[in-house]
């Protein structure tokens, strides 16, 4: 899962985004929110066709295997996607989050509960025990509301949610560093873009004086 800067000259709209998904958020609700590449400039959408949000689901780790995804299930998905950024935003700004965002993603918490399974078990005597882990979009998609609404709603958490310092990255991530100082998305990425640059301007500093 190698993040890849998107390059100047890209046909766009993009035919599928699963070459160019962005994988440095820390959890699957920031991951998700970052499938809307360069929300300062571009917006490219990287969640392209039903058949992308599938593959998606499974690289995230919220499904096992691919399942059909319908047209519909693809556009509440983008609309879960933008109810969490909506959220995260305000918060990271310390700012009142939108209700119809909170309540958005609330509604999909209802995909995200126990699913209780019922089955012979030793000397044939009943057991309970639960379902496989999700098996179908819609329930991943409510685990990855379960999982924003643990980030947004418990304090310690929501208070590690940032967004990428760069000037060129709109990335959002879930900074798991012990200080909780960490600026960069990626320190492969744009971290390293940052340290070329003051060096490019130490260098030029040094030769003008």
């Amino acid at each position: 899962m190698t993040d890849r800067d998107l390059p100047d000259r890209l046909p766009l709209p993009l035919v599928t985004g699963e070459p160019w998904w962005y994988w440095s958020g820390g959890r699957p609700a920031v991951d998700l929110v970052n499938t809307l590449r360069e929300r300062w400039n571009r917006r490219v959408e990287t969640l392209v066709t039903p058949a992308d949000l599938g593959a998606w689901l499974v690289r995230a780790g919220v499904m096992e295997r691919p399942a059909a995804v319908t047209p519909k299930v693809l556009r509440q998905a983008r609309d879960l996607r933008e109810a969490i950024d909506l959220c995260g935003v305000a918060a990271i700004a310390g700012a009142p989050v939108p209700p119809e965002a909170v309540t958005l993603i609330d509604d999909w918490l209802v995909f995200a509960g126990a699913r209780p399974q019922l089955i012979a078990g030793a000397g044939g005597l009943p057991q309970l025990t639960e379902r496989a882990a999700a098996d179908s979009p819609r329930r991943a998609l409510g685990m990855v509301a379960l999982d924003a609404a643990t980030l947004l709603g418990t304090p310690a958490q929501r208070e590690r949610l940032r967004i990428c310092a760069s000037e060129t990255c709109s990335a959002r991530f879930y900074d798991r560093s012990p200080a909780g100082r960490r600026r960069w998305c990626s320190m492969s990425t744009c971290g390293n873009e940052a340290k070329a640059r003051r060096h490019r301007a130490r260098r030029r500093q040094t030769s003008n004086t």
